[in-house]
C-alpha cells in the first residue's frame, strides 16, 4: 500500500492522472484543466438512494463527490460541481473520517464519484480508513475518461467499478465534451477494470459485493452515437457485463448552446435505442423509466 500511495504521489504532482496529462504543478497548489489543486475537495457526501439497484440497495450507497472533472461536458447535470467547483478541502485524514462516518450510518459501499483527479488523497484516506475498520466495498463511479495505467495501478483497491462509456463518435465527443480522443481511452480503460473485477457479483440480498457495472446516457439527437456504443460493447470482452441505460438527460448547464441537445429524450428516441440494445441480446442490467427525466 505504501508503494501504491507514492505511485499516484508522483502522478499527481505534475498531474499525469487522466488522458489529460495537463502536468499541472499541484504540490504548488496550480489547479489542472479539471480544477484540481493541492488538498482534494469535496462538494458533498451523504446516504444516496438513486443509483442501480445493487449499489443503492435497501440502505443506500455512501456517496463522496469530488469537486472538479477530468472531461468538460456542456450539458453536465452535476456542473455546480464537475465545472463550478462548489465543495470544501479536506485533509486525508478527514477523508479517512468521511468514508468512516457513511459505513457507520449503514452505506452498503463506498461511492467515490468522479474520483481521478483525487486519487492520491482517495487511496491514502482509503488504507488510513481500513486499519480502523472500513470493510465495505469501494465503488468507483467515473465518466470513463482514464488512463488505462491508472486503472491497472488500482487494482485491489476498487471491489466495483461503474463507468460510463459516453460517446463512440469522436466528433459527438468534441462537440460536447471537448476532447476527440474519449474512446481511445475509455475502451482499454474499461477492459482493464473488467480484467480486475469481472462480472457483477452480488451477496444473496442483491447487494454488488465486486464487479462491473457499465452505464450509458442516451443524449437527444444523438441516436446513432448511442447504436454505436451498444455495438463497440456487444463486441468486447465484457459484453455480458451489467448495463445500465439512462434515459434520464435534461438541458443543464450549457446544453442551450447546441439546439440538439436543448430539450429532454423523446419517448421514441429511447425505445430504438432500446430496442437495439435487445436486438443485440443484452439481456442484464437495467433499462431507466423515462419518467426518470430530469433526476439521477
Amino acid at each position: 500500500m505504501k508503494e501504491k500511495i507514492r505511485f499516484f504521489h508522483d502522478k499527481y504532482s505534475p498531474c499525469c492522472l487522466c488522458p489529460r496529462q495537463c502536468g499541472a504543478e499541484r504540490e504548488k497548489n496550480k489547479a489542472g484543466v479539471c480544477g484540481a489543486r493541492k488538498d482534494v475537495k469535496v462538494a458533498s457526501y451523504n446516504i444516496h438512494s438513486g443509483e442501480e439497484p445493487p449499489v443503492s440497495g435497501t440502505r443506500g450507497s455512501g456517496t463522496v463527490f469530488f469537486s472538479g472533472c477530468t472531461l468538460k461536458c456542456i450539458y453536465c447535470q452535476n456542473y455546480p460541481i464537475s465545472h463550478l467547483l462548489n465543495g470544501e478541502f479536506y485533509s486525508i485524514e478527514e477523508l479517512s473520517d468521511i468514508f468512516l462516518h457513511l459505513q457507520t450510518r449503514g452505506a452498503h459501499n463506498i461511492n467515490l464519484v468522479t474520483a481521478t483527479p483525487y486519487l492520491y488523497h482517495i487511496v491514502h484516506a482509503l488504507s488510513l480508513a481500513s486499519q480502523k475498520g472500513l470493510n465495505i466495498p469501494i465503488v468507483y463511479n467515473t465518466s470513463g475518461y482514464e488512463r488505462p495505467e491508472i486503472v491497472t495501478a488500482l487494482n485491489d483497491s476498487i471491489d466495483v467499478y461503474m463507468p460510463d462509456l459516453k460517446y463512440a463518435d469522436s466528433e459527438v465527443s468534441l462537440k460536447y465534451t471537448g476532447v476527440s480522443n474519449y474512446l481511445e481511452y475509455a475502451y482499454p480503460a474499461i477492459e482493464e477494470m473488467f480484467k480486475q473485477v469481472g462480472l457483477l457479483q452480488m451477496d444473496e440480498e442483491g447487494i454488488a459485493r465486486k464487479g462491473l457495472i457499465l452505464r450509458h446516457l442516451i443524449l437527444p439527437q444523438n441516436i446513432e452515437n448511442s447504436k454505436k456504443v451498444l455495438k463497440i460493447i456487444s463486441e468486447s470482452p465484457f459484453r455480458d457485463s451489467h448495463l445500465s441505460l439512462m434515459s434520464q438527460y435534461f438541458p443543464a448547464y450549457k446544453a442551450a448552446q447546441e439546439p440538439e441537445i436543448n430539450r429532454c429524450l423523446y419517448p421514441e428516441e429511447y425505445q430504438e435505442v432500446k430496442d437495439y440494445a435487445l436486438e443485440l441480446g443484452f439481456s442484464t442490467g437495467w433499462f431507466q423509466d423515462m419518467d426518470a427525466q430530469g433526476g439521477a
